[in-house]
Parts: C-alpha cells; sequence; structure tokens
C-alpha cells in the first residue's frame, strides 16, 4: 500500500468532541425501551468541552441485539434540556457505560505517546 499525507490538520468545530466505543460482553447490560428488551454488544459515548467548559457526555448510542435478533440502535440524550447538567432518569448503567467510556478516553491517566516516525 502506498500512501503519504501532508498538511497541518485544523479541528473544523471551536468546540471539541470526542467520541469513545466501548465493547460490551453480551448479558451484562440489558436496555428495556417501551418494554422491548435489548442486548447491547457495543456503546458510544459522546462527549464535549463547548467554549473550553470541563468536558461532559452528551450522549450515549448503544449498537444492540433486539429480541428478534435484528440489529438496532438505540440513543440516549444524557444532559437535560437546558444542556447545563445530567438528564434526570438515566439508569445507573448507562452512567457506568459513560464512566467506562471516560476512562478509556484519559480519566485514569492513560496517555498517548506519537510514536517517532
Amino acid at each position: 500500500m502506498m500512501l503519504s499525507a501532508t498538511g497541518d490538520p485544523i479541528p473544523t468545530q471551536s468546540d471539541p468532541q470526542v467520541r469513545v466505543g466501548v465493547h460490551l460482553k453480551v448479558g451484562t447490560l440489558l436496555l428495556t425501551l417501551d418494554g422491548t428488551k435489548y442486548e447491547p454488544h457495543h456503546g458510544l459515548v459522546e462527549f464535549a468541552a463547548p467554549e473550553g467548559r470541563p468536558w461532559t457526555a452528551e450522549k450515549a448510542h448503544f449498537s444492540a441485539n433486539a429480541p428478534d435478533g435484528c440489529l438496532v440502535s438505540v440513543e440516549v440524550d444524557l444532559l437535560n434540556e437546558a444542556c447545563d447538567g445530567p438528564r434526570p432518569g438515566i439508569p445507573e448503567a448507562i452512567w457506568k457505560v459513560v464512566a467506562l467510556a471516560a476512562t478509556s478516553a484519559g480519566d485514569a491517566g492513560i496517555t498517548y505517546t506519537q510514536p517517532a516516525v
């Protein structure tokens, strides 16, 4: 494979955003939406730091198996209507997925060093 790259990448958004995926062991989380139960196997959490404020979790997306075996996507808004705090009523298990994603993103001291080229 031949690959070349040039330039100095600049993000297009002034508010930094990060999406962190978490693979979930099937059977460890069960989402129930309108009476239907879903077994997620992957979670994707969107974090943002608007206008230089601290990082906050905005949304969680789950890829899950429906009872009929079909693959579905379930999205959960994590912020309240004013976007200044957590939405009330979010189950603790979803916040645990957010915490796993945040840990993966570096809250536990995980750092990244660019390899020498």
